[in-house]
């Protein structure tokens, strides 16, 4: 264990992926868990746990790819397909507002008839009506719309930043291995072009999330070359502000397979914390895993609950619907024995929780 760290500097040797493997393959859960909390409290010394008060509002769940992996999207023109009026949409952004919350995000499927016309003028109302972050479209739906707009990634960002977009979510990347993709979404974007709508949204200014949706056709060796993709673009830009892995739900989705467990996810949750040396924060997965999952998940290397999801729809669609209030969340993070802080999307600390407050 005490090989990944230099005795001499107090520094951390750099993990490669040969040795990532085996460390998966071989260890111990309790060492690795060992190590991956010490790798955290140098990376984010301070003895809390952070957590934001936001809401995913999916805008449509009208799509053109077809992931088999997806139980929540609808084909054009069916009749469980749905785009959010505004009036709907500003209720719900109203109401998070008044819970609290700083933030939406904001993510929808591949809408065939939306462009960037559409997208102006809706973030373009939203900002206009509320002082709240818009954390919205996945790389995927940057694509889709620079092509149903017949313009570049470039003018696409510049476009959506000018009307109000204020960072970018990191849905879509599912594993960033183009075997895995083409399996398992064949109608989607490649991993360079995922890649390509990070670092250019990087270098325009915005900050970014990373995610990684596993445990489904992948090998653990396509896992470490995802966190790879993801740690070589941090390295370049510096953009990420999280890493978020969380596990395929099957249900009522085309992929018949059975839901990794418990101790897989930690195990995967302790090697991202070890191998993503460059993203300071790493956060747990409570809406798959359950809370008290989530709870445990603080001592495998992760700082951070994620979000309260005032509302949640997709991994709901797959059959999980676990629901927390703030207080619980507070409750868990305090009962292991670390402070618990609102944050926002940057990571900067708002202060106590609410629900104390009150």
């Amino acid at each position: 264990m005490s090989s990944l760290k230099n005795k001499n500097t107090n520094s951390w040797n750099r993990l490669d992926k040969q040795t990532t493997v085996e460390l998966y393959n071989k260890w111990d859960l309790t060492d690795l868990a060992t190590l991956a909390d010490r790798r955290r409290f140098d990376l984010v010394p301070e003895r809390r746990v952070t957590y934001i008060l936001d809401r995913n509002i999916n805008y449509t769940n009208i799509c053109k790819s077809g992931c088999k992996f997806c139980a929540y999207y609808r084909e054009n023109h069916h009749s469980g397909g749905y785009l959010l009026d505004y009036d709907v949409l500003a209720e719900k952004i109203r109401e998070t507002l008044e819970l609290g919350g700083t933030q939406v995000l904001l993510q929808g499927g591949l809408h065939p008839d939306l462009d960037i016309n559409y997208y102006e003028t809706l973030f373009k109302k939203i900002k206009s009506d509320f002082d709240i972050h818009l954390h919205a479209l996945s790389p995927p739906e940057v694509i889709h719309i620079s092509e149903t707009s017949g313009i570049t990634i470039d003018e696409t960002l510049e476009r959506l930043i000018k009307s109000g977009l204020d960072s970018i979510p990191g849905g879509g990347a599912e594993i960033l291995v183009d075997r895995v993709r083409k399996e398992v979404s064949p109608n989607k974007y490649t991993v360079d072009e995922w890649l390509d709508v990070m670092r250019k949204a990087h270098k325009k200014g915005l900050k970014t999330t990373a995610t990684m949706m596993f445990g489904h056709i992948e090998t653990i060796e396509e896992r470490i070359e995802h966190m790879d993709r993801i740690r070589s673009l941090q390295d370049e830009t510096g953009g990420f502000t999280a890493f978020i892995p969380w596990t395929f739900q099957p249900a009522n989705t085309k992929l018949d397979i059975k839901k990794v467990s418990a101790l897989e996810y930690l195990r995967t949750l302790a090697l991202a914390r070890l191998y993503l040396d460059n993203i300071k924060h790493l956060q747990v997965s409570w809406v798959t895993q359950g809370p008290k999952i989530a709870q445990v998940a603080l001592g495998y290397g992760a700082d951070d609950f994620g979000s309260l999801m005032i509302e949640e729809n997709v991994v709901k669609a797959a059959g999980v619907t676990f629901r927390m209030q703030e207080k619980d969340i507070v409750r868990l993070i305090e009962d292991y024995g670390l402070k618990a802080e609102r944050r926002d999307m940057l990571y900067n600390i708002l202060g106590e929780p609410l629900w104390r407050q009150n």
